[in-house]
């Protein structure tokens, strides 16, 4: 474990080098792999003090107080043939002393391949640079491509997403085999719609599971701010029910102390897209929506007889047995996904699915935590 103690604390904290990186709409420190523990348990609680949870406000470390800002990834070579990149996603739960390492998160995994390069793990190949990533929570892999111009990392650019200020330098997201990733299949209850506690669902996963319900189910137009929805306890309590329904339907067991599935609300689009949508990641309405949610919603609109499939406005020059480019609808603007679903021999198979998303380096230096937290006696001094 590549930690120093401070020598200006008597060792009584130690200094793990950390970059803190935006990735999409997400951000969070990012560490290499042999930086941090190898035991599990250990690491975890170095996390958990590195982001200062359990606290609402994290004030004693460094996260956000916000889902989106509570993410951690871990990355190292990978020793797999044709992969490049392993990386290990974090979700810090803030108000709990509990990390997540079942779920995906495809903003934080646009940041890997810039934090690589500034950690010198990979080389640039050019003026652009591809990388093949394996998300280790759940195995999808991914062809990531970022701008190097000069053989160097650049974040400055002409792109913009919805829920980050400016533009920034694209990097381009082609998912390998996002199909049932958590779950083992892309519909994991083997059906397009359920009926859960008199509720209509579409249960999917396509790199990360998700009830797709309507709005109006809920009494709820779909076009309600976040913090409105947030604010809303009678929702959460109705959805958290069916939450807990739907993730043992779908093979994930008691979901009460996980992230997923991600719960989302449809509505027909009202801003050009292709649906509307409102996301509680879980418990807490997202402010945008997840890249791999993202994912899992479009193709679920792609679906005949699912949930959204009778709210979704196809572009016109589509069908849904071709590549089709659809506008997500967020309370934060839209997100675009690439998608071809085609019908197989054992039903709807992803053959394809890209995005585009963004990232930047905020800060690289050391994060401190209490030694109390790491046995000091098998750490490696500076």
């Amino acid at each position: 474990m590549g930690v120093v103690a401070s020598r200006h604390t008597a060792a009584r904290e130690v200094a793990i080098p950390c970059t803190l990186m935006r990735g999409g709409t997400s951000k969070g420190p990012f560490f290499l792999r042999q930086d941090l523990p190898e035991d599990v348990a250990t690491r975890d609680r170095v996390l958990l003090a590195v982001m200062g949870s359990p606290d609402v406000r994290q004030i004693d470390g460094i996260g956000g107080a916000d889902p989106l800002t509570s993410k951690v990834g871990i990355v190292s070579i990978s020793s797999r043939p044709g992969v490049d990149l392993d990386f290990l996603f974090a979700q810090v739960v803030v108000d709990r002393a509990q990390v997540d390492t079942t779920a995906n998160c495809g903003n934080m995994l646009a940041a890997v391949v810039p934090f690589a390069l500034e950690r010198c793990l990979i080389q640039a190949q050019g003026d652009v640079t591809t990388a093949r990533v394996l998300t280790v929570n759940t195995g999808v892999l991914s062809d990531i491509t970022v701008q190097t111009p000069g053989g160097l990392i650049t974040y400055d650019g002409e792109c913009r997403i919805d829920g980050v200020p400016g533009t920034h330098a694209p990097i381009a997201i082609g998912f390998l085999d996002t199909a049932g990733a958590v779950c083992g299949s892309l519909l994991p209850t083997g059906k397009v719609l359920d009926d859960i506690d008199g509720i209509s669902a579409t249960c999917i996963d396509n790199g990360m599971p998700v009830v797709v319900l309507a709005a109006a189910a809920f009494g709820k137009t779909g076009y309600e701010s976040r913090d409105e929805l947030n604010r809303d306890t009678e929702l959460k309590r109705q959805l958290e029910r069916v939450r807990l329904a739907a993730g043992r339907l779908m093979g994930l067991g008691d979901v009460t102390d996980k992230v997923v599935p991600k719960m989302t609300l449809v509505a027909p689009p009202r801003d050009g897209g292709a649906i509307s949508t409102r996301t509680f990641i879980p418990h807490l309405c997202h402010a945008s929506i997840g890249v791999l949610g993202a994912v899992s919603v479009a193709t679920a609109c792609l679906l005949p007889g699912s949930v959204p499939s009778s709210m979704t406005v196809m572009p016109h020059e589509s069908d849904r047995g071709a590549s089709t480019r659809l506008s997500v609808e967020h309370p934060s603007g839209e997100f675009t996904v690439d998608l071809e679903v085609s019908m197989g021999p054992s039903g709807p198979e992803v053959k394809r699915a890209a995005l585009v998303r963004t990232a930047r380096k905020l800060f690289a230096g050391h994060v401190f935590v209490s030694a109390r937290v790491i046995d000091l006696s098998n750490a490696s001094h500076a």
